[in-house]
């Protein structure tokens, strides 16, 4: 269970696995992750391995929802980067629950047809030259953080939310459309719908791969970070095909063929390396200087990721 299109349901990685193994894949989707932990409470045995943002992992071990991870079945985890293999969110009480995967960044991109100049800040997104063709993400909690950061906030300790939900009050104008999907933002750049959107790192890599005239801003006010992780649910009865299954998706030979095609950060620091000079991720990691602007993403508890939901649905209800 997965986002749809994103990596582990490659028609070329799917075939590879069976190759290797002779297990079937069958994928089911979600499209946000109170939908996929849903799905594990209401089906627990019907998943073999599930992903999950880091700021779930623990919500979801709590819940008795995923099973400990036993990395002797997974080869590759030992070239996992060490300080992704003991992130905290990943090791609930001590103990991993998620495989590192992939990590990202959530920011700005913006179409390179409109801008001779590329901006330094997301002040870009309320810049009145660019109203009806701002987009972002319908998701309460992204917005909320855009713009807790756009105030000099911390997206994980935002102490004015007033004032937040006064910045989102002023974008609303700005938005043409909010996307869901990476098809739909695809789809609406290449038409020229969009001149400025947030979006993920990986997804402007394969955007670039499609020819999309694209480029990845991480403005001064910083962006968003997150890191996925694969589980296997506690209710599986495939677990060892579960764990050879995150073991490819881990794997080099993976991920550097994915990466050509557009794909988040590898954690696997052999695959990185693995990686031409050129490529968009290998030039992401080597900017210490980008990613110490980046905020990563904590485990947001349900009562203020609710407060955070209503807010944004209530400024929508009153557009």
């Amino acid at each position: 269970m997965n986002w749809r299109d994103y990596g582990t349901d490659l028609d070329w990685a799917v075939a590879a696995y069976t190759a290797r193994t002779g297990n079937t894949v069958v994928h089911e989707y979600f499209t946000s992750e109170e939908e996929m932990l849903a799905k594990l409470r209401n089906s627990p045995d019907a998943y073999d391995v599930v992903l999950v943002n880091s700021a779930y992992t623990a919500e979801a071990k709590e819940e008795g929802l995923i099973a400990r991870i036993d990395t002797t079945k997974i080869p590759n985890f030992g070239d996992i980067d060490p300080s992704l293999a003991n992130n905290g969110d990943l090791n609930p009480g001590g103990e991993l629950y998620g495989v590192p995967w992939t990590w990202g960044l959530t920011s700005i991109a913006v179409n390179t047809d409109d801008f001779t100049e590329l901006p330094s800040s997301l002040s870009v997104l309320w810049d009145p030259q660019w109203t009806g063709r701002v987009s972002i993400r319908d998701d309460g909690l992204e917005a909320v953080q855009f713009a807790a950061m756009a105030t000099g906030q911390s997206i994980n300790h935002i102490t004015d939310l007033a004032s937040v939900e006064a910045k989102l009050e002023q974008l609303l104008p700005q938005i043409g459309m909010f996307w869901t999907s990476e098809t739909e933002w695809n789809r609406a750049m290449s038409a020229g719908e969009l001149a400025v959107a947030t979006y993920w790192s990986g997804s402007v890599a394969h955007a670039q791969a499609l020819g999309l005239p694209v480029t990845f801003i991480v403005p001064e006010e910083g962006a968003i970070g997150w890191l996925d992780g694969l589980s296997i649910p506690a209710g599986s009865r495939h677990k060892d095909a579960a764990a050879a299954f995150i073991d490819w998706m881990i794997d080099p030979e993976f991920y550097v063929k994915w990466d050509a095609e557009g794909a988040p950060v590898s954690s696997n620091a052999k695959a990185l390396a693995a990686l031409p000079e050129t490529s968009f991720n290998r030039i992401l990691v080597d900017h210490p200087a980008t990613i110490a602007r980046v905020q990563f993403v904590k485990p947001v508890s349900e009562t203020v990721h609710a407060a955070y939901e209503k807010l944004w649905s209530d400024l929508k209800a009153s557009r």
